[in-house]
């Protein structure tokens, strides 16, 4: 068994995963839109269809060993902001994790600067730009 995470990106999934790419190294695997999804199994209305056709449906995307996996949501849903859990990089290296930290707090909020803790060499928690919650953690 395995348990994975899944993000819902409020129709700015596609934005996100550039954003991974570039500021942790993720790499997209599968990707599939809600265009691409057959006429009966479709979400929403016509019109939600039609505006929501080059959303993300469903994707996959590995960070490290990690896959985690995504989407823009639902049409006619209202966003929803994550609470109550965050994604946590445990890092071999304190530059490493000063790096990915800074990569990922660009656009976002710091609520615990990277640094040195009792528990860690360098800790720091932060919501990105797309209200996901991070931690960064280079153990003792």
């Amino acid at each position: 068994m395995q348990v994975q995470a899944y993000l819902f990106y409020n129709g700015n999934c596609e934005e996100a995963l550039a954003f991974y790419q570039k500021a942790i190294g993720a790499e997209v695997g599968f990707l599939m839109r809600y265009g691409e999804a057959p006429p009966e199994a479709q979400c929403g209305g016509t019109e939600s269809a039609a505006a929501w056709k080059d959303k993300i449906m469903h994707c996959n995307f590995t960070v490290g060993e990690t896959q985690l996996m995504a989407s823009d949501g639902m049409p006619d849903s209202p966003p929803t902001a994550m609470s109550g859990c965050a994604l946590s990089i445990a890092v071999d290296g304190v530059e490493k994790g000063r790096q990915l930290f800074d990569a990922l707090a660009d656009g976002g909020s710091v609520q615990m600067p990277y640094q040195p803790t009792f528990w860690a060499k360098g800790f720091g928690m932060l919501t990105d730009r797309f209200g996901i919650g991070w931690m960064i953690n280079c153990e003792q």
